[in-house]
């Protein structure tokens, strides 16, 4: 599987593939903030890696690096397109994420998901994630989130 950081390029499929999500519609984002939110993420210097398959793109994972909570990164979002999900995409996303993070110097990943996300919930688990605590209303009212750790 082919990783690499995003372009100005993949801006546009990536709106698409995040507007598409019924996850991320749960959290109010639409084309226009997926936009907004992925320039700034560019701008800022976050990574943003993709993968594609047969030039579409399958996933991606948005990691911000920083030296807060003990030098760990945050993951903001793995996304895997539908009809890609349960192959692998995101576990590969998720290792090579961490593998750059920890070349930058971070010692950790963070990450929130939301609480009724049992599915989400227990694939980080098994990538070695531990879950830290509840979150309730963290990010939007009425939706709980776990935040969830891993030492690199």
């Amino acid at each position: 599987m082919n990783i690499a950081r995003a372009t100005a390029g993949d801006v546009d499929p990536l709106v698409v593939l995040m507007a598409s999500s019924p996850l991320l519609r749960r959290y109010g984002v639409a084309r226009r903030s997926a936009r907004a939110s992925l320039v700034d993420a560019r701008r800022s210097g976050d990574l943003l890696l993709v993968t594609r398959e047969h030039k579409a793109i399958a996933g991606l994972a948005w990691i911000v690096p920083t030296r807060a909570l003990d030098r760990a990164a945050y993951l903001r979002l793995l996304l895997v397109a539908e009809g890609h999900q349960s192959r692998g995409v995101g576990a590969a996303l998720l290792a090579d994420g961490e593998r750059r993070v920890k070349r930058l110097g971070c010692r950790h990943m963070v990450l929130l998901v939301t609480t009724t996300n049992r599915r989400a919930r227990s694939f980080y688990k098994s990538q070695g994630y531990r879950y830290v605590g509840g979150l309730p209303g963290f990010v939007r009212p009425r939706i709980g989130e776990s935040l969830y750790a891993k030492t690199l």
